[in-house]
Formats: C-alpha cells, structure tokens, sequence
C-alpha cells in the first residue's frame, strides 16, 4: 500500500480522504451509515461467494436453513438488516463458521 506522499506525487488521491469527502468523518451519523452498508456489503459478497463455490443455488440454500430465497439474496445484497445468529445460521447450512473480530 503506497504512503499518502506516494500517492499525492502519483497525483491521486488517498481512498480515505474521497470517502471522508463524500459521507464525513469517523464518527458523524452519515460516515457511521455508510460503514453499516459496507459491512452489509461485504458479509453479503462473502455470503454469495461461498455458496456459488459449494455449487449452490440461493434456493437450495434457503431450503437447507429454513428461510425463503428472497431472504437469501436480500443478504447477498446487502439489503437487510440481518440478526448475528441468522448470519450464523446461514453460513452454517453452508458446512462454515464466521468469525467476528472487533477492531
């Protein structure tokens, strides 16, 4: 990863300051938003990722846990707000485990 010096003599401009820009500070209740939607986000593609890898339709997997495919791929989507245990649950019909690291 380049050094912001780096990156301003490349004349671009660090991701952090484009983000800060567009939804604020650490901190501000629209920065704290979009840091929600992007853990949605990403729980959703690290969702889609392992069941398309198992071979897996959203179906075939809201079959195995009990819920609706359109409750699959609202997830996927990052499109709900999801309870810890349902996540849990989810990714245990696909044969794995999360691990939450708080940083």
């Amino acid at each position: 990863m380049k050094s912001r010096e780096e990156l301003q003599a490349l004349n671009c401009t660090p991701i952090e300051d484009l983000i800060e820009e567009d939804f604020g500070t650490v901190g501000t209740p629209e920065r704290d938003a979009f840091e929600l939607e992007c853990d949605a986000f990403i729980i959703g593609e690290r969702l889609k990722q392992v069941r398309k890898n198992m071979g897996m339709t959203q179906e075939e997997l809201a079959t195995k846990v009990g819920a609706r495919r359109s409750f699959i791929s609202k997830i996927e989507n990052g499109n709900t707000d999801v309870r810890l245990s349902t996540i849990a649950r989810v990714f245990q019909g696909l044969g794995r485990r999360i691990n939450i690291a708080v940083i």
